[in-house]
């Protein structure tokens, strides 16, 4: 499997400190990268790098706001020393906020933004110089099946994930003759700790999620495995500006009437 190996690689993985961050992560490690993880909350960081470490993964942690650009250069810096360079950029950390586009104050709305897009291209900015210096590098931006679809309550979050998916394109195209490849993972709906109070029976949004997947069933963190594996591997080098929707199936279909088996 020397195709999907990630032996002396590096991996920076934003946000790997919890949810399907931390999930990704766990699974490049598997294939054998060592992980750089960044967060912005101390009691977190420290339970995922004892998680980390209790099972035998080469993991650090930096505590630092993506969205910080003096910070985050001065991190990213730092994160190049320690590390001898940064091989795979996972761009995961994110936020959203639910709330009426009528009524969501313009403050909740650039914050989202800022943290889901601004973010991103900030850590990209910064870690492409060495990829290219290097002539070889993987970006991962975990975007989301609100790059493709709207909702009720989530025009922030949409917008932004919406933006990081043309972002992605377009870092692809400029950074490609550098032998770069920039993808995407668009997750669908996942069973983390954040959908857990709505993941139960007879919960209206729960039996909704379960009948518009075709697989008929919440994804699992682990199933986003093989995904992320896969961009960051050589098995992707000639795969770029691409968006893998890893949801279950749900925008391959219209869905089905609801007295359909």
């Amino acid at each position: 499997m020397e195709l999907f190996s990630l032996k002396n690689k590096n991996a920076l993985i934003t946000g790997g400190t919890h949810g399907l961050g931390m999930a990704m992560a766990e699974a490049l490690a598997i294939a054998g990268a060592k992980l750089l993880i960044t967060g912005t909350t101390p009691h977190k960081m420290k339970d995922a790098l004892a998680y980390y470490h209790s099972k035998g993964y080469d993991a650090r942690g930096y505590l630092f706001d993506v969205t910080d650009e003096t910070e985050a250069a001065k991190q990213v810096e730092k994160i190049t020393a320690e590390a001898s360079g940064i091989h795979i950029l996972v761009n995961n950390a994110g936020i959203i906020k639910r709330e009426s586009a009528l009524t969501m104050p313009v403050s909740d709305f650039r914050k989202v933004v800022d943290v889901d897009l601004v973010g991103p291209f900030i850590i990209s900015q910064l870690v492409v110089k060495q990829m290219i210096e290097r002539k070889e590098g993987k970006i991962i931006n975990i975007c989301s099946m609100m790059s493709e679809l709207g909702r009720n309550s989530v025009s922030a979050y949409a917008a932004a994930k919406g933006g990081l998916k043309m972002l992605t394109r377009n870092l692809a195209t400029e950074w490609a003759k550098y032998n770069i490849q920039v993808n995407g993972i668009g997750p669908g709906y996942f069973a983390t700790s954040q959908t857990e109070p709505i993941r139960v029976d007879g919960n209206p949004f729960n039996e909704f999620i379960i009948s518009r997947t075709p697989a008929g069933r919440w994804g699992n963190p682990e199933d986003l495995a093989g995904a992320a594996v896969f961009l960051a591997s050589k098995a992707s080098d000639f795969v770029n500006g691409q968006i893998i929707y890893v949801d279950g199936g749900i925008l391959a279909t219209i869905g089905k009437p609801s007295n359909e088996e």
